[in-house]
This record gives C-alpha cells, structure tokens and sequence, in this order.
C-alpha cells in the first residue's frame, strides 16, 4: 500500500530507500500509518506494501510480458496523474510524487507480431505515451461520504527497449496528501495485444533526495481493452500488500469481492483462450466418440461406479453420439494465467512434448501402421543396447512417421544417406552404472525402496494373505503363496510368524486392484493382465531379499482359476519363468506407478485445490500466496495430459498393459485408496506399514526399514516444509477463532471437499480447518503432494525406466505355463527363452515412444522454480515471513548435504555400493536437464 507523507521527521512515518524485498509502505496522509518492517528514514508514500505472488506465465501464443514493479504505487500514481485531482478531500497543492515502473518483456510471438498493420498504431500509442494506463487505488473511503476515493491515474509511457526483449515504461504520478495508503493498482491495457504484467515498481521521493520503493509481483496477463468482451471489465486489479479478509481496508473491499467474482466466471458458455475463469468439471474428455465407437471411454467423476476429482470447465459442445461426453475439437481450456511460461528450454520441452504425443498417436492409429509393425518385438537385446551406443535403424522406420518430428534433444536422427534414420537415446543413468542391473534380484527389490515408486511396498502384517473380493467371483481368497514356501526361501533362518512379528516381510500387492480387470484387459490385443504378489524378506544387512511371486487369473465362463507361485531357482527353465514373473510385476508396478501414484495422486487430485483456491481466496490473501508457487503449470500440464496422453488411444492407452482400462483403474484406486489425511507423508508410511509413531524417533517415526532412501530423505524434506508453513500460518493466524472465522478460507476448503472432491464429500476422514494446528498441517500436505511427492515419481522416470527391461510398461504375453498350457509356445520358451521374453516386453514402437515421453517429463527446464527457491521468495512479506523463508532455504540446502553424505555412507547398502545409483530424488535443487534430483514448488515439467 502507498501513503503519500510530508512530515518526514515524524516517528510514524520515517522511510529511508529500501530493497525490493522490504515490506515497505507509501503514506499520503499525517494520519497513523500502517507499520511496515525494515523501513529506515527516508519519507514514504507507500504503505501496507504487499506483494502479489503470481508467477509469470507464457506460451507460444504470448505477445507482450509486462513487469511492473509496485503495481499498487503505480496505479495510484497513475490514477492521479491521469485525473489530476484525488477525493474531495485531498488539497491539491499538496501532492508527493510518485514514479511507476513498468518492464514489458516482448515474447517470440510478440516479435513476429510486429509485422501486423496494427503494429504501427500500437507504435503509435507508445509514441504519445498511452499504451498503459494506471490508475492508484487509496484503501480508505471518503470520510464524508463512506464512498470509494477516487483514483489517481496516469499513462505510462515507454523509455526503453533493450536487446533482449525488455520493455519499459514510465508513469509520474501526483498524489495529494489526503489519498490515503496506496493498497492497489488498477492496469488497462491500451494496446492491441495482451501483455504480462510481471511486477510494477513504485518510487516515492520526499525531495530531498531520499525514496522509498513498493515492488509488487503482479505476473499476470492483462488483456487489451479492445479485446474485451460488452459487460466484462476491461480493467485488471493488483493488491499491494495481503490481507486476511476481515482486515481488508474499506477501500478495498468491494474490488478484492469484485476480482474473486471475475474469476468464478457464471458456469457458462464455452471458455476462451484468454480468460481467467475457474470451473469444475468431472472427466467427460477423454473419450471421443464422435470419431469412432471404440474410441469412446466413461465419465469418470460424479457416480458411484467411477468416482474421480474435477478438472477445470471448458464449455466445449457435448458430443453428437454421446451427450454425457464433450468433444475434442481444439485446444484444452486453462485460465490465461496457468499457461507455461516461454523461456527458451520451456518452450522447447513443450514443442518437444507437444511433439511426441501429437505426433505419436495418430501415427500408431494410422492405418499405413499395419498390425505387424506396431506389434514388431526388439529382434535382439543387442539392438536394444544399440538404442543408447550407435543409434539402430527400426523395422519399419519409414511408416513410423512420429519419429521424424520429434526433435534431437529428445532422438537424434542421423542421416549417413538418403532414408538412413537413426534412433539414438541417451544413456539412462541406471545403465550407465551397471548394465546388467536389471536382471539382479536384488536391484529389483532395491528400486522398491530408492526407485521411482517407493509407494507401493508396505509390511506384511498378517498370514495367510487373503484377498477381500468376493470369492464367489474371483477364487479361493487366500493366497497361495505357503507359510512352508517362504520359509525355505528365508533358509530356515526363522518361521514367517517370527518375520511378521519382527517385521521382516514385505510385499508389493498388486492383486486386489488389477484382478478385477484381468478378464477385460485380456480382451484386447497384444496385452495381457494378473494379479499379482510380490514378497520381499528384510535381511541383516538392511536390504531386502526377493523371494516369491504369485500370478493369479481369475475364474471365467470358459476357464477355471490359474495361479502359481514362482521362485528364484539354478533351474534353467524355472529361472528364465522367474525372469518373466518378474517382467509382469514390474509392469504392474509401471501401471500402478503411472497411473495411481503419479497421476491420480499429483496431477489429478491436486487440480481442484488450484480451482477452489483461485475462486475463493482473492489473491491478497495470505494463504493463496503461499499455495500459489506450487500451483505453476499444474492445470496446463493437466490439460495436456487429458489431450494426448490418458485420453483415448493416448499414450498410456498405446503402452501401458490396462490399454483402454487404464483410467477406470485409476477411478477404481481413487474410490478404494486415495484420502487426503493419508496424503501427508507421516500419514501414508504408517498406513502401509512402513513406520510407527514413535515420538522419541526423529521425525515422530520409527521406519521399519531403517535404510529406506525415499522414506528418510522424505521426511527431511517433509519436516522442512511443515516447519516453514507453520511459521507462515503463525504470523497470519494467532488462534482457532481466527482462522474458522476466516470466510474465504473455509469457503475454499469446503469447496475443494464438497466440489473439488466432491464424490468424497461426506467422508469421515476430512480435516476441519479449525485452528493454526490444522492449517499448517493441510497446508504442509498440499505443498508436500505438488512439490516433494510429484518429484520423488516424476523426475528419476528415464533413469529408472528408460532402459524398458528394467522398467516395461507392458506385459505383452501370458506366462508359457499357464494352464491351459499352449503347447507350441511352450515349445518357443524351451526353444529359445530370450526371444519369449522380448516379445513379453514392449514392442518397438511402444518402447520408444514410451522412452521418449520419460525423457521429457524428466526434464527440468532453465525456468524451473524450485522449493526454497529465490524466484518464489515472499518479496514484499514482513521480517517474520522472510526470516522464516530464508530458514527454510537454508534448511534445505542443509539437507542436501545430508543427502550427499548418505549417498557415501557404505553401511546404506540400499543407496551405496558398486553399480548402485544414488538416492538424489529429494535433493531440493538442480541444474537444467535429466538430473534424477530436484524438486520443484510445483506439479509440473
């Protein structure tokens, strides 16, 4: 907020020139000023400055990014220079000035847009200085009349254009010493074409040379006028400082309501690309029936056979042949300000992206693709190992056109002559430390614990393991796995009673999810499905021991229940079935991994606290500038998802073993899995077992395993955030009354539960936000899932999974002793086993593109915002929140030291040792690139 002051020797009012990250405050009055911390002497005509936590945001269609520095100083100075006269009771020969700062970053698009005729009438524009239009909002009323002040406006005009696409424009500004604190700037864009509007500086000067700075952090994208649609406000609003809502000063009430409503939009019509409008809407796009019957694919969302989150509304028309479904015709709404950004390695994984998956599927869906070719298995693992050395020309290259546009970061095609084409992968980082890796058992039961799905394994807590569907449908619920088995697989060394009760039994227990769906999956083509059971046995040196999996098909019509247990055997013909067994599993855990741990629990469920959070907290609230760093990209990314990736004859349904069942699954997981007080880290390693509460432990925990490299670097991390968070609600909330009493705050809750989630609604398990405790720990929860938990399964999926056979995303053919046994693929397996287990993983087309798309998504780009970052840092928050951001960065450059010197500890057999890659997942910072470290604020590429 600004405050014009003219007494610069009072005690209330003393400011010296100040950082952008002081909470500084501009005063227009001799009345009592708001008190703003780490301001010295100089005089000040800023008060109450707050800043405004959007992040930039840019795509390809981006033309002008403003960054205006003290928005809230700007406008009011703008306001003022514009009108000249203030309210009614300003005097106006008393006047401080006031200078307004606003950088324009041109985009690419906006280049090339110069060549438009309406170009030179923008030019023109700038030339007389009405290309920006800024008007200062006072946040007191008039005290006669109750009624807004007016506002002092102004034009800003252009003074630079630099080399690098950096525009900046000027506005002077006179405000009369009755104005009052500055708590908002109000932007109209006079030009032709939409421009960002990154942050506005406002300077205050007292005359004598000493100033005060307001920096405000708008980062948003403000429309031109001309664009605006009859009865929509053509003017943008952007807060000083934060404000919980019942502290809202008068003056700005009626604009925070006013700003929230323009968001909410009315729930109609379809939505454009540029506006701001945040609806829900269940997951009625991923089908397209339109185009073809096989095509069309379920509402998931709003019934209680495919309960699921909400995504944000579109308005796009509901299909022709199935009303409940909307179409797909052209690109997937999200509000302006959820866009990607367009710095040069963003844009470039996003044309890369946009590349594979455009490219990709109609490619596999075309008919020049005949059956055999999109089926085609890897001749050889020789050829596999090719990928990553030489580069191998692919059978059927040709036909394959989505490999000619996918760009050389991603594949590399070299050409040696006319129609040579090369695929050339990097080398995933698993395989650069050890080539054969992927065959040891114990690598196998490692990745359980430091892989890219450490959420899958939990403590065996009972036996015999019994399964809770109806054995009238599926079979003999217990399991057939034996007490006698796993012993003798355990070498006699204790009973299973004993290793249940010292907690040395483990499992990976994919069968109650995927056995209900086996018949289905087997239906389709060149696809096949299990249940399945993996046990794992804790040894004494704290690594786990792989000792059994079963395989199980349920009963149908035709057939009986098949289900066998495999072990690891010197056997050559029961080894090479251990390796196939172990091929399934590591499919299921792809699929699970895919669709359950990193879509469902990241992206999915975390889409409606965007939604809920943009509709009911204005964004001079304090918790929706906390929560909004980690909200970067996550809509976008979304929307892209549901456009090529889960949708119909997508990537997930072109390469994953549930094909077209593949986001049913993920409907069924969130019905029988998903509940956020189970979200929190703490929460989910009880829930499986993998820890008890223990308040002499560190952290509150003691982990079953000790040596559980996600777990423990997890908790760091978990510990950081949640002590930064709590610190942040403590300045804001000093009781419970204060935050039930807080509107917009419950309203967003209650909205993301009763909306958001809203086919979960009436569960029990629900937190109340009815106090700081409880705040913080939904908070710490929220920021946890978007930032920590996405980052543990997203950024190591082309270390893990790049090299398939460690990884397939599919299991393609059944075991060659399920009974009925076929005969003559019982004689291929014996005749040649290699071969068998190469047609069991993806085929070549699958492989690669699935290896493609990991490289992409394990990406981090140039831009990237990481937690504890600078980028994000409460710019204009008091000493108390800085102080506390600066420990929490501190904290986590702290951790990873901790994390480095683990990875070097050789008594951690899980995360050290010959040919063992290290844990880096929860490394907190990164360079650009495949790193398998990092985490960014948010759910994002």
């Amino acid at each position: 907020m600004l405050r014009p002051q003219l007494n610069p020797s009072s005690s209330h009012h003393h400011t010296t020139t100040t950082s952008s990250s002081s909470s500084t405050q501009l005063y227009f009055a001799s009345s009592s000023c708001i008190a703003s911390l780490r301001r010295p002497s100089p005089p000040s005509l800023i008060a109450g400055a707050g800043c405004r936590t959007t992040r930039r945001r840019q795509q390809g269609r981006q033309r002008v990014v403003v960054r205006c520095a003290s928005s809230s100083a700007a406008s009011s100075a703008s306001e003022a220079a514009r009108r000249g006269t203030g309210s009614s009771d300003m005097a106006p020969a008393a006047v401080v000035k006031v200078k307004a700062v606003a950088t324009i970053k041109v985009t690419v698009e906006g280049l090339l847009n110069s060549l438009r005729p309406s170009k030179a009438i923008d030019n023109i524009r700038d030339l007389i200085g009405r290309s920006l239009f800024l008007e200062l909002v006072s946040s007191e009323l008039e005290a006669k009349t109750g009624k807004k002040k007016a506002t002092v406006h102004s034009y800003a005009h252009k003074v630079d254009d630099d080399d690098h696409g950096v525009v900046t424009y000027e506005a002077d500004f006179d405000v009369p010493t009755g104005f009052g604190p500055i708590g908002a700037v109000v932007v109209t864009n006079e030009l032709g074409q939409e421009m960002f509007l990154e942050d506005l500086n406002l300077t205050a000067g007292d005359g004598a040379g000493n100033s005060t700075v307001l920096p405000i952090r708008c980062n948003s994208w403000v429309q031109p006028k001309s664009s605006i649609d009859e009865g929509t406000p053509g003017k943008r609003i952007f807060f000083a400082k934060a404000y919980l809502p019942g502290q809202t000063p008068a003056g700005l009430r009626s604009y925070r309501e006013e700003d929230l409503k323009q968001k909410r939009g009315n729930g109609a019509g379809q939505r454009e690309a540029d506006d701001r409008v945040y609806d829900y809407d269940v997951y009625n796009d991923l089908g397209n029936p339109d185009s073809n019957g096989d095509l069309a694919r379920p509402v998931l969302g709003g019934s209680k056979q495919f309960p699921y989150p909400r995504r944000c509304r579109t308005g796009r028309p509901p299909s022709k042949k199935d009303p409940k479904s909307e179409t797909r015709k052209g690109n997937v709404y999200v509000p302006r300000d959820e866009e990607f950004s367009e710095v040069k390695n963003a844009q470039f994984l996003l044309k890369t992206l946009q590349s594979v998956l455009h490219a990709a599927v109609p490619a596999a869906q075309s008919a020049l693709i005949d059956n055999l070719s999109l089926n085609l298995p890897f001749p050889s693992f020789f050829v596999i190992d090719k990928l990553f050395e030489d580069g191998v020309e692919l059978p059927g290259v040709e036909k394959l056109g989505f490999l000619h546009s996918i760009v050389p970061r991603l594949l590399e095609l070299l050409r040696d002559s006319p129609g040579d084409k090369i695929l050339l992968f990097d080398t995933p980082a698993n395989v650069q430390k050890d080539k054969f890796a992927w065959l040891r058992d114990e690598e196998f039961a490692r990745e359980t614990l430091a892989g890219i799905n450490p959420y899958a394994i939990e403590l065996v807590r009972e036996f015999p393991l019994k399964s809770k569907l109806d054995p009238a449908v599926y079979g003999p619920a217990e399991s057939a796995i034996t007490a006698d088995l796993l012993e003798e697989q355990m070498r006699r060394v204790m009973t299973v009673e004993e290793a249940i009760s010292q907690k040395r039994l483990f499992m990976l227990d994919f069968h109650d999810l995927f056995l209900p769906y086996v018949h289905k999956i087997r239906s389709l083509d060149h696809t096949t499905m299990y249940g399945s059971r993996t046990i794992f046995f804790l040894t004494d040196d704290g690594t786990l021991r792989l000792l059994a999996i079963e395989l199980t098909r349920p009963a149908s019509p035709s057939q009986p229940q098949w289900r066998q247990v495999f072990t690891p055997s010197t056997d050559t013909t029961k080894s090479w079935l251990w390796r196939m067994a172990k091929a399934h599993v590591r499919a299921h855990d792809a699929g699970h991994h895919e669709l359950i741990t990193h879509w469902l629990r990241t992206h999915c469920a975390v889409e409606p606290y965007i939604i809920a959070a943009n509709r009911q907290l204005s964004e001079m609230h304090p918790i929706y500038q906390l929560l909004h760093p980690h909200f970067r990209y996550t809509m976008r990314i979304n929307a892209l998802a549901r456009s090529r990736l889960i949708s119909a004859a997508g990537i997930i349904e072109l390469s994953f073993s549930p094909q077209k069942y593949s986001m049913e699954l993920s409907s069924v997981a969130y019905d029988k899995l998903w509940r956020f007080d189970m979200e929190a880290l703490p929460a989910d390693l009880v829930r499986r077992g993998m820890a008890e509460e223990d308040p002499t432990a560190e952290h509150g925990l003691k982990l079953a395993i000790e040596d559980y490299p996600f777990a423990n670097d997890g908790l760091l991390i978990w510990d950081a955030i949640k002590t930064w968070v709590q610190a942040y609600v403590a300045r804001f909330y000093p009781d419970a009354d204060s935050v039930a009493g807080d509107e917009e705050l419950q309203a967003f809750w209650t909205e993301v539960r009763t909306k958001g989630h809203g086919d979960k609604k009436d569960a029990p398990w629900w937190p109340k936000l009815d106090s700081p405790e409880s705040l913080a720990h939904t908070l710490t929860t929220i920021v946890w899932v978007a930032a920590a938990h996405h980052a543990a399964v997203n950024f190591g999926q082309y270390d893990f999974g790049g090299y398939f056979p460690n990884r397939p995303s599919i299991a393609r053919t059944v075991m060659p002793v399920e009974e009925p046994v076929d005969g003559a693929a019982m004689e291929r397996f014996l005749d040649n086993p290699d071969q068998a287990l190469r047609e069991c993983f993806p085929s070549q087309v699958q492989a690669t593109v699935v290896m493609a798309v990991l490289d992409v998504l394990s990406t981090h780009s140039t831009d990237e915002e990481y937690l504890g970052g600078e980028q994000t840092r409460p710019w204009n928050s008091d000493a108390a929140v800085q102080a506390a951001y600066a420990g929490f960065t501190a904290r986590l450059k702290e951790i990873e030291g901790v994390i480095d010197g683990r990875n070097k500890d050789r008594k951690l057999k899980n995360r050290c040792g010959a040919g063992i890659l290290p844990y880096q997942l929860m490394k907190p910072f990164s360079d650009a690139g495949v790193t398998g470290m990092g985490i960014p604020n948010s759910t994002s590429i």
